[in-house]
């Protein structure tokens, strides 16, 4: 994924996940004391949060900031290897 692309996942994992926690931008901003433009800027994209943003507004959600961003599905060398070493064992 390109930085821009992994922005976008952000924005809307956040949006997301307020919706789904039945949070009103209002809620969060006053839970996370955040300005409601700074927020509204976040989930708009005109702006990018910082870590300690991210961080605070997953606290709010009371979720891992982690849950924030797309999963890694790169395969380490040993993971790949092994798979083939499975695979062959298979047969």
């Amino acid at each position: 994924m390109t930085n821009e692309e992994i922005h976008q996942y952000v924005i809307n994992k956040i949006k997301f996940i307020r919706i789904s926690k039945g949070l009103s931008q209002l809620e969060v901003c006053t839970k996370g004391n955040f300005s409601q433009s700074f927020y509204t800027h976040i989930e708009s994209g005109k702006s990018q949060p910082s870590l300690m943003t991210i961080i605070r507004i997953a606290q709010v959600f009371e979720i891992n900031p982690r849950d924030f961003f797309p999963e890694n599905k790169e395969k380490s060398k040993a993971d790949i290897k092994k798979e083939i070493s499975l695979l062959l064992e298979s047969l």
